[in-house]
């Protein structure tokens, strides 16, 4: 890509929160954004207010269900129609859920939305990831000390919980990082997990996984929480720096590396959870 060309990004779950203000900090750098929201109305408004405030006319809006893994192909689809190239993927898009239920596919519906979603995209896109220059690919994660029970991901047997379900959900993110990683080696590809923070989220809805104790906080004390626009900043430093180019398969907290819960450190539990993922999206494990 020559110096001064405008970069093609995909943001997942843009918006509202730190989807919008990254795709909003996109667009002022001049790249052009592509957006992807589930409710088409709020994704106009959004889209609208953006290009206001940004002046940037190349953001474009992209709409799927991300529980859906037939919206989640025809999203790939369309992004593939609109670039031969793609510079830039966040996989920001996360949710909980307080009660359990299937998706359309038969999956537990944080797995579905918070792992395999970005999970099937990504794979989708290497084609076009790899036809850029040096693209990087974010995984937005959360910072949860938990495990993956690869025996009962869909809480078939366990006594289902919105936390687990969501911790568990968002590990994967990890993981996949962790796995992918190896298999993008050479390519020019890179791809990197990131925990944003704490900061002001409407994430979940009034059912969010932040919980009421959250919500109450940051009502009396929203100063003290860090605004999206903030915590958008860790993800565009692994979008941005040359300092990360050649860096992938790291989980980043504030510009540098950061523990992560024990089972993601286990290559073999990262593998395991990819040939599971591939079952479950129909895709090969290669």
């Amino acid at each position: 890509m020559a110096i001064g060309t405008p970069r093609i990004a995909l943001v997942t779950g843009a918006n509202s929160g730190l989807g919008k203000a990254l795709a909003g900090a996109l667009a002022r750098a001049g790249d052009r954004v592509l957006m992807v929201a589930r409710d088409p109305s709020r994704g106009a408004a959004a889209r609208a207010e953006l290009v206001d405030t940004t002046g940037n006319r190349t953001i474009e809006l992209l709409t799927a269900d991300l529980s859906s893994q037939a919206e989640v192909r025809r999203l790939a689809q369309q992004v593939a129609e609109r670039s031969e190239h793609l510079d830039l993927l966040v996989n920001n898009a996360g949710t909980a859920f307080r009660e359990h239920a299937l998706t359309t596919d038969g999956i537990e519906r944080a797995l579905a939305v918070n792992h395999l979603a970005p999970f099937l995209l990504t794979r989708l896109l290497l084609d076009r990831l790899r036809a850029a220059a040096a693209a990087r690919i974010v995984n937005v994660g959360t910072r949860i000390d938990t495990a993956m029970d690869f025996d009962d991901l869909q809480f078939e047997r366990r006594p289902y919980r919105m936390m687990q379900a969501y911790g568990q959900s968002k590990l994967g993110n990890i993981h996949f990082t962790r796995a992918l990683a190896p298999r993008l080696a050479g390519s020019g590809v890179t791809v990197n997990c990131v925990f944003p923070g704490v900061f002001r989220s409407n994430l979940g809805g009034t059912d969010g996984a932040q919980g009421l104790a959250l919500r109450l906080f940051a009502r009396l004390f929203g100063w003290a929480l860090r605004s999206p626009e903030q915590a958008a900043e860790r993800v565009r430093y692994l979008l941005d720096s040359p300092t990360v180019a050649g860096i992938s398969g790291e989980y980043f907290g504030d510009r540098r590396p950061i523990a992560v819960p024990a089972q993601a450190n286990d290559q073999e539990a990262s593998e395991r959870l990819w040939k599971i993922s591939c079952d479950l999206t129909g895709l090969p494990t290669d």
